[in-house]
């Protein structure tokens, strides 16, 4: 409630902040030309106070018969801000004072010319003026008031987009493709947030997020893709990674900072999420998502510069599968995690840290399982993740949107992909594969659809398994369980903790031959 109450003090401050840019002589006061001006005015200026009006006034004297016309500007006092006060007439031979009034905006008075005649049966009136003051006086007051409703609309809709916490809106279909150097998100170890954080797993405190991107420094450009560009950026001298979206793209941006925010979603192997702010700077408006940064960049990446040897490999391996492992599960509790499936494993949504483990990165389109009501939180696609990496139930759409098993499935088959890639560059008796793409012989680029339907639900093919992993043990081994991951069968795929624990135990046999050896 406290936080409510904040937020309407905060809209009632821009209100007025706008009304006051909009129309200063409302905040301030009508100002008005001065001749002769008082002592504490300024630049030729008085200010009106509230209900007054300016004036043009003049005085008509003849001295030894020849006429003298003395003229004053100002403002009138409320008291004296009349309309009898503003009529006049002049007396022949002797002083006489015509005042014309107005209140339709600043120095109003500064060109008005009060008219005057010497025959005093013909009393001179400020009528005119007066009526075209109070006829703009009127269209001032409407203007403002549609001003001030429209105002509040806008920022009600927004409040209303932004807060809405149950959102089944999400981003538009992402589309492939590996030919486009796009790269999700970076981060390295960052140790700054973590001295602020809330305490709840999902960041920083909302304070601090809504300032931040005005404290971030962007040092260069490090990826660019379809929804937006990466940066590294440097914030309280630490590195990170700054994710800017397209405004069009503006769900996903809302879509991806709502999952990052999951109590107990931190995770050693899911992607370090600082916080996301919205930047305004003058002629557009910037949406930051705000992360770890990570200097090797993405896998898909890392394996086109790097050769592994089989530490390495299961390292990259093992790590990844721990990051899918827990978001794939569910953790009870007062304030719980839900389940959570990705949707678009591949290569290059998997970060390489500095000591050569793995993070998950890229939620955009991840779903939620609501297990208190047996639903799944999906953001509205028709189809989901990158071509390439879609598992057949998805590219033939058998997949089951209501069943959150479903979604898991299809990740664990992307993922099995993703172990191909990481074994393709193990060396082995000094032999190893050039990086390659799954199905890299198979389709073009950027494949479409029905090309991936084609080979992957009607020829049932996988990525092909080289005849030197079968000579080597833990190539062999790999080549198993990546061939379980990516079984027709969605059924019959492992699931992540299964996955996760098999890497593990061929981790703990590399260690022991290891000690073995020495």
């Amino acid at each position: 409630m406290a936080t409510r109450r904040c937020r309407v003090y905060v809209l009632s401050i821009w209100v007025t902040v706008l009304l006051v840019l909009l129309f200063p002589d409302l905040s301030y006061g009508l100002k008005c030309y001065c001749d002769p001006c008082h002592e504490t005015d300024q630049n030729e200026t008085c200010i009106a106070k509230p209900e007054s009006k300016c004036f043009a006034a003049i005085r008509v004297t003849y001295e030894s018969g020849v006429k003298e016309e003395i003229w004053t500007y100002g403002c009138l006092p409320p008291s004296s801000s009349t309309l009898m006060q503003c009529k006049g007439h002049l007396v022949p031979h002797a002083v006489g004072k015509t005042i014309a009034c107005c209140d339709n905006g600043t120095w109003c008075n500064y060109y008005m010319e009060p008219t005057y005649t010497e025959r005093p049966t013909t009393p001179i009136t400020g009528e005119p003026h007066e009526g075209f003051g109070d006829i703009t006086q009127i269209a001032l007051v409407v203007s403002v008031s549609t001003c001030f409703i429209i105002f509040v609309i806008i920022i009600t809709i927004l409040y209303l987009r932004y807060r809405k916490k149950d959102s089944k809106e999400g981003i538009l279909n992402k589309t492939d493709d590996l030919c486009d150097p796009m790269i999700p998100s970076y981060g390295n170890s960052f140790k700054g947030h973590d001295e602020g954080s809330s305490g709840s797993g999902s960041g920083i405190p909302h304070l601090v997020q809504r300032t931040i991107a005005r404290q971030i420094h962007l040092v260069k450009s490090v990826g660019k893709g379809r929804y937006g560009e990466v940066w590294k950026g440097k914030w309280r001298d630490e590195d990170v990674a700054v994710k800017i979206f397209f405004t069009t793209d503006e769900r996903s941006w809302f879509r991806e900072t709502e999952l990052y925010q999951t109590v107990l979603l931190r995770h050693d192997n899911i992607l370090g999420f600082i916080a996301a702010d919205i930047k305004g700077t003058g002629g557009w408006t910037q949406l930051f998502l705000i992360t770890d940064y990570h200097e090797h960049g993405s896998l898909y990446d890392y394996l086109k510069l790097q050769e592994l040897d089989t530490e390495d490999m299961l390292k990259l391996s093992h790590t990844a599968a721990c990051g899918i492992s827990h978001l794939h599960s569910e953790i009870f509790g007062t304030k719980g995690k839900p389940a959570m499936a990705h949707r678009d494993i591949k290569s290059k949504n998997i970060l390489v840290k500095k000591d050569g483990t793995c993070c998950i990165a890229d939620l955009g389109l991840a779903v939620r399982y609501i297990s208190e009501n047996n639903q799944v939180d999906i953001p509205p696609n028709t189809r989901q993740g990158t071509k390439r990496y879609m598992a057949p139930e998805v590219l033939d759409e058998t997949l089951s949107r209501n069943h959150f098993d479903a979604y898991r499935q299809a990740d664990i088959y992307s993922f099995g992909l993703v172990l191909w890639e990481i074994a393709r560059r193990c060396v082995s008796n000094g032999v190893i594969e050039e990086h390659q793409v799954p199905y890299y012989d198979c389709v073009q680029c950027d494949p479409s659809f029905e090309e991936m339907r084609k080979i992957v639900c009607v020829e049932k093919m996988r990525p092909v398994i080289p005849n030197r992993w079968t000579s080597d043990q833990y190539l062999n081994m790999m080549s198993k369980l990546m061939a379980e991951c990516w079984s027709h069968n969605p059924a019959a795929r492992l699931t992540a903790l299964r996955v996760k624990k098999t890497l593990s135990k061929m981790n703990e046999i590399l260690q022991k031959s290891s000690k073995i050896e020495i």
